[in-house]
């Protein structure tokens, strides 16, 4: 192939089979990882707002070890560290992992701010008129607290859906890991990663417009009052 740009090239893998299966790798990894890091965040926020030292000091631990670490870091000690030890994983089950871990120490975060977000007479109310602890927290603390968890939780997404890349340095064939492939196949470096690009511009863009409607859904009640605006996250720089 030549150096210069190719159009035709690029046409041709603008919906190329093997790149759009990267694609529909990295949403179900992206889905997977979000929903086992939200399971795995709130637990770990309720940790982090109990009474019992014994619970929380495990949970702050967690979470400094994991945002204080790259994701990258992570990854390759899950992949390459975890056989040392008798546990072997499959590249699926190490992306997984790794990528539920971290984003449980960020979830847990967002969770435990929108929590504390909510006045405490608030609960302390609902505690006098005889809710249990589970019945406040359900009825009376998150339906406020979805309201300013929700903006922080789809920045979180969006990012996650851009952080799958990194799990291509073991190997996951994921978006970026694919275009990799044709490449090194191809020699179409320019027009190849435009494509993914493209296929990373209209997952992030499609999942913008379902979150707004999210916050939509939850800022109901306040009238014309906006969510708090949170900045996105710079994920592979952070993480």
């Amino acid at each position: 192939m030549g150096q210069g740009w190719s159009w035709s090239g690029f046409s041709d893998y603008l919906f190329n089979p093997y790149i759009l299966s990267g694609a529909v790798t990295t949403l179900w990894l992206t889905l997977a990882a979000i929903a086992g890091g939200l399971v795995m965040g709130c637990a770990l926020a309720l940790a982090r707002l109990s009474s019992r030292r014994w619970v929380v000091v495990p949970a702050h631990f967690y979470i400094w070890v994991f945002r204080g670490t790259p994701l990258l870091v992570q990854l390759i000690i899950i992949y390459t560290g975890l056989p040392q030890l008798g546990l072997k994983l499959s590249v699926i089950g190490s992306a997984l992992l790794g990528l539920i871990l971290n984003e449980a120490a960020y979830l847990a975060e967002i969770v435990r701010g929108g929590i504390q977000s909510i006045p405490v007479g608030q609960t302390n109310a609902a505690r006098a008129v005889g809710f249990s602890s589970a019945q406040t927290m359900r009825y009376i603390v998150m339906p406020q607290a979805m309201r300013l968890i929700v903006p922080a939780l789809g920045n979180s997404i969006n990012g996650l859906l851009k952080t799958t890349s990194i799990t291509s340095v073991i190997s996951m064939e994921e978006l970026l890991r694919r275009t990799q492939v044709l490449i090194q196949e191809k020699f179409m470096v320019l027009e190849l990663f435009i494509v993914a690009a493209i296929y990373y511009l209209l997952m992030t863009t499609a999942w913008d417009f379902i979150q707004r409607r999210i916050e939509r859904h939850y800022g109901r009640a306040y009238g014309n009052a906006r969510a708090p605006v949170v900045p996105d996250e710079p994920a592979l720089e952070q993480r």
